[in-house]
C-alpha cells in the first residue's frame, strides 16, 4: 500500500516537521511493515510552468518527426516572450495547456535544462510528459496536456503535486485495514496520540424503496450490499489533476472519472466498488452462486468459464461481474464513445474466503480482492457509496437518485471476554486495566467490566477473535521495543529427548563423515514417483495434499527426501560444483486412513500429554527420514596419491554411520526399489523386538532415472527411516573399554558363490567366532575364473580375538577361527581357500 504523505495529513494533524522518516518510524514501532519511503520530486528545482502552444511548425527532412513550437509561459521567462521548443511528440496541438520547463530547472534525475541547438533549431527549453517529471504512469505516454482553466505561467510544481513523501508499506494478511488511507491514519494518529477525522463519518441517507432492484440469494457469500444511483452525468467530464495524481502516486492509472472516484474512494475507505453503466444494466441486480460452466467475459476481455463455488453479480442476461474480483466487459463504463450518463454504485461486502478461492481458482488477483480476501469493513459500505455519489455529483455534474438500496442480513458484533490483566501475562510486563482499556479504545474496541472485561471488537477489524488477539494489540501499541529481555525458565526435568539426541548426533555423524546439509521445502509434484518409477501401489504414492499450496506444481507434501535432494544436487552440478556430498533429515508425511479434526491447543500453559497426543492423531503420520546423495569424487587426487569417485558403497557406507550412531546393527543385503540401479541397490533392515524391519535402501541410482532428472551419471543415494532405527537402537553408544591384554590377528579367505552376499558370510562367522571376536573386517574380495572356478568369489576377512582377562594363546585363537570357518561353511557353503 502506497500512502501519500500529504493525503495522509488530512485525516491527522502531523506536525509540518514531520517527515515521511519520522511517521515511518513511529509506524513501524506499532507494528506496521513501511518498507520505504519514495521521496518525490527529489532534485526538482524549477521553473517549471503552465504554457500555452501558440504555433507549431512541422519540419521535415528527418528520420522521424519533429515539431518546432512557440509557447506563451508567460513572465515566467522574464521577457513575455514566446518560447521557441524543439519536441518530437504529437499528442498535443495549438492551442492546448502544456507544462514547460525553461533553462536553467532541473528535472529529477539531475537532469539539467539548458537551451541548445537541435534538429537546426534553438530549443529554449522543453515540453514535458509524466515521465520525465516522475509522474507515474497515466496511461498517455505522451506530452501532460492541461485542462484549459489553469492559467500560462502557473507554477506546475504545486499544481501538479510533484513534491511529495510516499510511504510503501508491506500490508501482512491480518490487517486488511491498512490497504486504506483511512486504515493507516488511524495507525498515525494513535502511534502520535492525535485526533483522527475519520473520513468514514458521512450523512448517509436511510434505505427506502425507491433505489435501484437488489436480490441476494447467498446472504453468506454476501451480507451486505448497497446500491446508488447517479443520473446526468456529463460524459465529457475528466478527472481533475488532484484526484490523478493521488491516484498515481498510490500506484494506480486513471482511466476514466467514474473508475477513477470508484478507485480514489477505495484506496481512501478500504471499501472496493463498482460502477455499471446503468442503460447496459438489464432488469434487477442479483448475486449468487455460478452455474458449472457459465461463461464471463471480464473487464480484461478474458473469457472465462465459472465454478460453482463462484459468487457472481448478475442481472436478467446472467453474470456481469465476479464478485469482489472484477466486473464484466458487457456493463463496462466506455469512456471512449462518451456515453455512460448514468451509473450505478455498488458497495458490497463479501466472504473473505470466497473471494480468495475465487481470485486464487481464475488467477486473477485485483486490488477489490486483494481487500476483501483480508477482510473490509461492513459497516464502511453506506459510507463508500455516498462519498462515490457525492464526488460524482461535484466533479461529473450528475445527480444523486432519491433512491437508496440497502440488503443487509442480520449479525450481531463480535464479542472477547479477557481478563484484564491476560496482556500482562503474554507480555510478562505489568501494564494495568488502565493502559489495557485504554489501548483497546484506541484500536476501536467498546471495553466494559472491571476484572473481567468484555470487548466488543470494531468492524473493521475481523483478525481480532480471541483474547491473545487484543493481548498482541495492548502489547503492540505500548512497544515491542519496551519488552524487557528476559530468558524463559523452563521446569526440570524437561531436556532433548531420545529422539532428538539421536537426530543431531546423525547430523554431526554425517557432517563429519564429509557430507553438506541442504535442507529442501517439504513439497513435491506427484510426478515425481513416475520419474522415480514407484509402482502404482506404492505406498509413497499416497500423499497429503494441501488446499492452498504455494505452487500448483508441487500441492503435495512429500514421502520421500530424495526429491529435494537430487533437485539441489542438480542445481550445484548446474552451476559448476561437480564434487557433492548432501545430506537431508526431515519430517515425510503419510496420510491416516482416518480423518480427525484438529484440537486447538492452550498458549497460555504448556498443554497435557492428552491434549498433544489427541492433536497427533488428527496429523499425518509424520516418521523422520535421514537421505544422503553423492556425485563426482568421494577422494581428491593430489600428491597424496589417486583419487576415488563415489560410488554404491559410499551410500551404504553412509547407512552404517547412522547405525554406529543409534549403536544398533544394520542388516544390509541385496534388494530393488523405485529410483535405485537393481544390481547395485542394498536393503537396510533392522531387527526391533525380534522382528526383521526394512527401513530403507541404499545404492547406485537407476541410469533411466538419472536421465528422466537431468542428474550426474553413477550418481548414488541412501534414505532410511530414522524413526524405526531409534526403535532398534540400544540408546546411547558406549564408549569402547580398553583392554590391557594383546589382540590375536587371524585372517580366513574363504570362497563362495558370486551370489553369496558378504553381510551372510559375516554374519555366521562372527556368531561361530563366539564372544573372544572383537571385531571383523572384509579387506579383499577377488574374482578370478582360471584359480576360483566359474561363478566364485574370494572374501578375506581380518578377525581380532581378544579376552577381557587374559592373554590369548595361540591354540585359542585358532580354535575360534576355525569354529567360525566351519559355521560359514554350513551356513554360506563356504571353502577355506588355499
Amino acid at each position: 500500500m502506497r500512502v501519500p504523505l500529504s493525503w495522509l495529513r488530512e485525516y491527522v494533524d502531523l506536525s509540518a516537521t514531520e517527515t515521511g522518516r519520522d511517521v515511518q518510524a513511529k509506524l513501524i514501532s506499532v507494528g506496521l511493515e513501511v518498507e520505504t519511503v519514495e521521496q518525490l520530486g527529489d532534485g526538482l528545482k524549477g521553473p517549471l510552468v503552465v504554457g500555452k502552444v501558440l504555433t507549431i511548425e512541422e519540419l521535415e527532412g528527418f528520420k522521424k518527426p519533429i515539431r518546432f513550437c512557440t509557447v506563451d509561459v508567460g513572465q515566467a521567462n522574464g521577457t513575455g516572450e514566446p518560447q521557441e521548443i524543439v519536441c518530437g511528440a504529437r499528442n498535443f496541438a495549438v492551442g492546448d495547456k502544456v507544462v514547460v520547463v525553461l533553462p536553467g530547472a532541473v528535472l529529477p534525475g539531475d537532469f539539467a535544462i539548458a537551451a541548445r541547438k537541435t534538429y537546426g533549431k534553438t530549443s529554449h527549453g522543453m515540453i514535458c510528459s509524466g515521465d520525465e517529471l516522475g509522474m507515474g504512469d497515466d496511461g498517455s505516454h505522451g506530452i501532460i496536456v492541461l485542462p484549459p482553466e489553469h492559467e500560462v505561467g502557473t507554477d506546475a510544481i504545486e499544481l501538479l503535486q510533484l513534491v511529495d513523501e510516499v510511504l510503501d508499506i508491506a500490508v501482512t494478511p491480518d490487517r486488511g485495514y491498512a490497504l486504506s488511507i483511512r486504515g493507516v491514519a488511524r495507525e498515525t494518529a494513535t502511534a502520535y496520540g492525535l485526533p483522527l477525522r475519520d473520513p468514514a463519518l458521512l450523512d448517509v441517507p436511510q434505505p427506502n424503496a425507491f433505489g435501484y432492484p437488489v436480490q441476494v440469494s447467498d446472504p453468506m457469500g454476501c451480507d451486505r450490499f448497497t446500491a446508488r444511483t447517479v443520473t446526468g452525468l456529463d460524459p465529457e467530464a475528466r478527472s481533475p489533476l488532484w484526484l490523478t495524481r493521488r491516484l498515481q502516486k498510490a500506484g494506480m492509472r486513471p482511466i476514466s472519472l467514474a473508475v477513477d472516484i470508484t478507485n480514489y474512494v477505495m484506496l481512501e475507505l478500504g471499501q472496493p466498488l463498482h460502477a455499471y453503466d446503468r442503460s447496459r444494466v438489464q432488469g434487477p441486480i442479483g448475486v449468487r452462486r455460478a452455474e458449472q460452466g457459465e461463461k464471463l467475459t471480464t473487464l480484461d476481455g478474458a473469457k472465462r468459464t465459472l465454478d460453482a463455488e463462484d459468487l457472481v453479480i448478475t442481472d436478467d442476461r446472467g453474470p456481469i461481474g465476479l464478485a469482489g474480483v472484477m466486473g464484466g466487459a458487457n456493463t463496462e463504463i466506455d469512456d471512449t464513445e462518451g456515453t455512460t450518463t448514468e451509473v450505478v454504485v455498488e458497495a458490497a461486502h463479501f466472504d473473505a474466503l470466497s473471494i480468495s478461492r475465487t481470485a486464487r481458482r481464475h488467477k486473477l488477483a485485483s486490488e477489490a480482492s486483494k481487500r476483501f480476501e483480508r477482510g473490509v469493513d461492513p459497516q464502511a459500505a453506506s459510507a463508500a457509496a455516498q462519498r462515490t455519489v457525492d464526488l460524482l455529483v461535484l466533479l461529473a455534474g450528475g445527480t444523486a437518485d432519491a433512491g437508496v438500496t440497502e440488503v443487509i442480513a442480520p449479525s450481531a458484533p463480535h464479542t472477547i471476554t479477557i481478563p484484564a490483566d491476560h496482556p500482562d501475562r503474554v507480555a510478562g510486563v505489568a501494564y494495568g486495566r488502565e493502559t489495557v482499556v485504554r489501548r483497546l479504545q484506541e484500536v476501536g474496541c467498546d471495553v466494559y467490566g472491571q476484572d473481567e472485561l468484555i470487548v466488543t471488537v470494531p468492524s473493521w477489524r475481523p483478525d481480532l477473535t480471541d483474547p491473545n488477539d487484543l493481548a498482541e494489540e495492548v502489547i503492540r501499541l505500548e512497544g515491542y521495543e519496551n519488552l524487557p529481555s528476559t530468558l524463559p525458565k523452563p521446569p526440570a526435568g524437561r531436556g532433548l529427548t531420545d529422539r532428538q539426541r539421536l537426530h543431531r548426533r546423525v547430523g554431526r555423524a554425517l557432517a563429519g563423515a564429509g557430507y553438506v546439509e541442504a535442507p529442501n521445502y517439504p513439497f513435491v509434484g506427484e510426478h515425481v514417483f513416475d520419474q522415480f518409477g514407484l509402482t502404482a501401489d506404492d505406498p509413497n504414492r499416497k500423499v497429503v495434499k494441501l488446499v492452498n499450496p504455494l505452487s500448483d506444481e508441487e500441492p503435495a507434501l512429500r514421502t520421500t527426501l530424495l526429491p529435494g535432494l537430487l533437485g539441489a544436487l542438480r542445481r550445484n552440478d548446474g552451476r559448476g560444483s561437480h564434487d557433492l556430498a548432501l545430506f537431508e533429515t526431515g519430517l515425510v508425511f503419510h496420510p491416516r486412513e482416518e480423518l480427525k479434526i484438529a484440537v486447538r491447543l492452550p498458549v497460555d500453559r504448556r498443554p497435557t500429554d492428552e491434549e498433544i497426543a489427541s492433536l497427533t492423531e488428527a496429523l499425518p503420520v509424520q516418521p523422520r527420514h535421514a537421505a544422503v546423495v553423492l556425485a563426482g569424487a568421494r577422494e581428491q587426487a593430489g600428491w597424496w596419491g589417486k583419487g576415488r569417485p563415489s560410488d554404491w558403497a559410499d551410500a551404504v557406507e553412509a547407512a552404517r554411520v547412522l547405525a554406529r550412531e543409534a549403536g544398533t546393527e544394520l542388516v544390509v543385503r541385496g534388494g530393488q526399489y523405485g529410483p535405485w540401479h537393481p544390481g547395485r541397490c542394498a536393503e537396510l533392515a533392522v531387527v526391533v523386538e525380534g522382528v526383521e524391519q526394512v527401513i530403507g535402501y541404499a545404492g547406485e541410482l537407476h541410469p533411466r532415472v538419472l536421465k528422466t532428472l537431468g542428474l550426474p551419471a553413477r550418481t548414488s543415494a541412501m534414505e532410511l527411516d530414522l524413526d524405526v532405527l531409534e526403535l532398534a537402537s540400544s540408546g546411547v553408544p558406549k564408549g569402547p573399554k580398553i583392554s590391557t591384554f594383546p589382540v590375536a590377528t587371524q585372517d580366513v579367505a574363504l570362497v563362495v558363490d558370486v551370489a553369496v552376499p558378504h553381510a551372510g558370510v559375516e554374519a555366521a562367522l562372527r556368531e561361530g567366532a563366539g564372544e573372544l571376536l572383537e571385531s571383523i573386517r572384509l579387506f579383499d574380495v577377488y574374482e578370478n575364473a582360471a584359480q576360483l572356478g566359474d561363478g566364485k568369489k574370494s572374501l578375506a576377512y581380518a578377525l581380532r580375538f581378544r579376552a577381557a582377562d587374559r592373554t590369548l594363546t595361540v591354540d585359542e585363537a585358532s580354535a575360534a577361527r576355525d569354529a567360525a570357518v566351519s559355521l560359514a561353511a554350513e551356513l554360506t557353503g563356504a571353502v577355506l581357500r588355499g
